[in-house]
Formats: C-alpha cells, structure tokens, sequence
C-alpha cells in the first residue's frame, strides 16, 4: 500500500488498448489498484493482469453500466485492502496527473465535511477535432464548491458506504445521483485548482459527437426524474431547455408551415437569435465562442432524442441500455 496516503484506485474500460496501459502507469507506485473490464476484447484484461493489478470482468449476463463497474470495484477494493480511507475513481481513457492523488487525499484528509475531491481533466488532444475540443471545454467546471463531479475523482470511502455507492441501474449521469444523495447526507463536493486527468476523448466524427449528446439528453430525463421534484431540481432546466429547442420549437414551425407557408419559417430567426446570443455571451475561458455557442445549440436535437428515449422506456417499461458513442 502507499505509505503516503491511504488511497487506492478503481479503474474501469472496455477495449482502451494503449489507453488504459497509459492510465495504469500513472498511478503511483505501490497503490492498490482495481481494474473493473467491460467485455473488451482487446487485450485489456492481459495487459492489466500482468502489471500486478486486481482484475475484475463483470458477469456479461448483466447489464454493463460505469456506475456497476465503479460499485464492483471499490468494493472488491475494500475487501482486500479494509484499510483504505479514500478512493480514486478513473475512467480506463484517462492519465492520472502527478501530485494529484497527495494534494487531493491531503484536502480531504483536513476537510471532513467534503465527500468528495475532483480536478480539471482536460483532453489530451483537443487540436485533433472539434468534438474534441468541445469536451475540453465542458470539463474546465469552476473551481471551488460543486454540486456533483464527473467519473474521475477521489472519494472519502465512509461518504461512498454511507449512500451504497453509484446507482447500478443508470446508463448516464450516475455520478451527479450519487454527489445528490451525498449532499442530502451531509456532505460537500469539492472543484479543486488542480489538474487531475488527461482524458483522451478521441472523437472524430459527427455521429460519435450527436451519440454522446443522446446519452446526455438521456441521463438529463433519468435525473429530473429521480430528483426533478426535490429541492434540486436536478437537471429540471436542462431537460426542458432540450426539449424545446429540440422537440417542441421545430413541431411548431413545422405545423405553423402547413398553414401560414413560408412566413411559419420566420420562427426559425429564434435559432440564429439564441446563436448570436450564445456566441457573445460564451465563457470568457472559451477561446473559440462561436464555435462553442453551435455546439451549444445543436446538441439540443440529440438531447431531445434522448429525453425522449428514456420517457419512451419508461412508458413501454424497456430496460435502458448503455448508449455508446466511442
């Protein structure tokens, strides 16, 4: 075990190849560390059986979701290691960067009230596409207190045992259901001005990008429907945004059409008005504003597939299954 800090790590993929020989690596020597696999077929589960870490291949007759992943391997984690204070979560695409693991176990350690601890991941190459690009800009969250982290983050293991963990059942957004259900316990999650992962998205194509806006419109309806009607109002805003612009607006213009001709087009002057609008009122950390304000506002129609999707589901009572875009 490291005699630095008290932490192990769970790392969990499917078919990374060389990205998850980078991710291994770069943890610290001497850490316990738990490779959760998905069904790769790549050599993954060779490669990390052979450097000495903890292998786990989840049941292929059950769902594969990150959040069942994560609860096998902190589990397994702590039952061979019980004394472990904090675990790392890291997705098997990711690096973990230096230093973070001491200065992230060190806040915690001095900061009881918070669960959790979560740097900047940044993508590794985001010159290789816009797609990209646009995931390093959504990863650059403010520093300080957050409402929830993403899948790469240290966590306090009596937080993790006090709420069971991630939800097994959820495709997406499994991360921000569990920081909700810390902070109804208690618990703070904290944005921390350090540089945590180098996550390597590799998204090249449009259709790799409109998927992973599907899985967010998904994961948007599953958390307004789990914690929309608290004092969250989880994802609420987020889910309707999506389904106007992408569902309701172009019903309208398509039925306004049908009666009134071309001057039914005219509502379609609201997209370029919430385009401009996007574009001169983008992050000042964005360097590319126009570009983020299309993102922005395209990714609204996948978004609403995915809402609808999930209230399809719960409707014709269909288990969800995983949305893969990689």
């Amino acid at each position: 075990m490291n005699d630095i800090c008290k932490v192990g790590v769970v790392v969990i993929g499917r078919n990374e190849g060389e990205r998850l020989k980078v991710c291994l690596r770069s943890i610290p020597s001497g850490t316990p560390v738990v490779y959760v696999d998905s069904g790769s077929q790549d050599g993954s589960l060779e490669f990390a059986k052979g450097v000495g870490v903890t292998v786990i291949s989840l049941d292929l007759t059950f769902k594969f979701t990150a959040a069942r992943a994560r609860n096998e391997g902190w589990r397994t984690l702590l039952a061979e290691y019980p004394s472990i204070e904090y675990i790392q979560f890291v997705d098997g695409d990711c690096e973990l960067c230096q230093g973070w693991l001491t200065e992230a176990e060190s806040f915690l350690g001095g900061n009881q009230r918070y669960a959790i601890a979560c740097g900047r991941r940044r993508e590794r190459y985001p010159e290789a596409s816009p797609y990209n690009w646009i995931c390093d800009v959504e990863w650059n969250t403010p520093v300080g207190d957050a409402r929830s982290c993403g899948g790469d983050a240290l966590i306090r293991v009596e937080a993790i045992l006090l709420v069971g963990g991630y939800r097994d059942s959820l495709v997406a957004g499994e991360e921000p259901d569990m920081c909700l259900r810390l902070s109804d316990a208690g618990y703070s999650i904290r944005r921390m001005d350090l540089e945590m992962t180098l996550h390597d998205a590799n998204i090249h194509r449009f259709g790799q990008w409109w998927m992973r806006a599907v899985r967010c419109g998904f994961a948007y309806a599953n958390g307004a429907f789990l914690h929309g009607r608290g004092r969250h109002r989880h994802w609420v805003r987020e889910m309707r945004r999506a389904a106007f612009w992408g569902g309701v607006l172009p019903l309208i213009v398509i039925s306004l059409s049908c009666v009134f001709g071309w001057l039914g087009l005219l509502l379609l002057m609201l997209y370029v008005a919430s385009f401009v609008k996007g574009g001169l009122n983008a992050p000042q950390s964005v360097d590319k504003p126009w570009l983020w304000s299309m993102f922005m506002l395209t990714s609204k129609f996948p978004e609403f597939i995915g809402v609808v999707s999930f209230y399809w589901g719960r409707l014709a009572r269909v288990q969800s299954k995983i949305i893969e875009y990689k």
